[in-house]
C-alpha cells in the first residue's frame, strides 16, 4: 500500500512561486487546499513534514499534469489524497472533503482516522 497525495498544482519552480503569491494576494480563490493546508509560502509545514516522516508505508507526491499521466483513468477533482494497492486508487480524501479542513492538524487527524479504516478494513478480508 501506498499513501498518493495530489495537488490540484502545476510543477515548476515559476509555478510554485505564482502560487506562493496567489495564496497571499487571494487565498479565498487558490485551487489547491492541499498545497494551502500543508505548505507555507515557501516550505512544507513542519508538524505535516514530521507526521509524513513517521509513516509506516511509502507516500507519492504528484502535481495535477503528472497525476493525470500517471493514472489517465483516474476522473476525480483536485486535491486529493488516495490510496494505491494493487495498482488500485482508493480516496481517502476527496477535494469536496477539504473545504473543512483548514489547518494541518485538522487533515492529520482525518487522514489517521482513514489509515485506521482501512487497515480495519484490510484485516477483516
Amino acid at each position: 500500500m501506498k499513501l498518493v497525495f495530489v495537488y490540484n498544482a502545476e510543477a515548476g519552480l515559476l509555478n510554485g512561486i505564482m502560487d506562493s503569491i496567489h495564496k497571499v494576494v487571494s487565498p479565498s480563490t487558490y485551487t489547491c487546499n492541499l498545497c494551502a493546508i500543508t505548505y507555507g509560502l515557501t516550505t512544507m509545514n513542519s508538524e505535516w513534514r514530521a507526521w509524513l516522516m513517521q509513516l509506516d508505508m511509502p507516500a507519492q507526491f504528484f502535481h495535477r499534469a503528472d497525476f493525470r499521466r500517471a493514472w489517465p483513468d483516474a476522473d476525480m477533482r483536485l486535491p486529493a489524497i488516495l490510496m494505491e494497492k494493487d495498482d488500485r486508487l482508493t480516496t481517502l480524501v476527496a477535494a469536496d472533503a477539504f473545504e473543512g479542513i483548514k489547518h494541518v492538524d485538522r487533515l492529520i487527524a482525518v487522514l489517521e482516522e482513514k489509515l485506521a479504516e482501512a487497515e480495519h478494513d484490510h484485516k477483516a478480508l
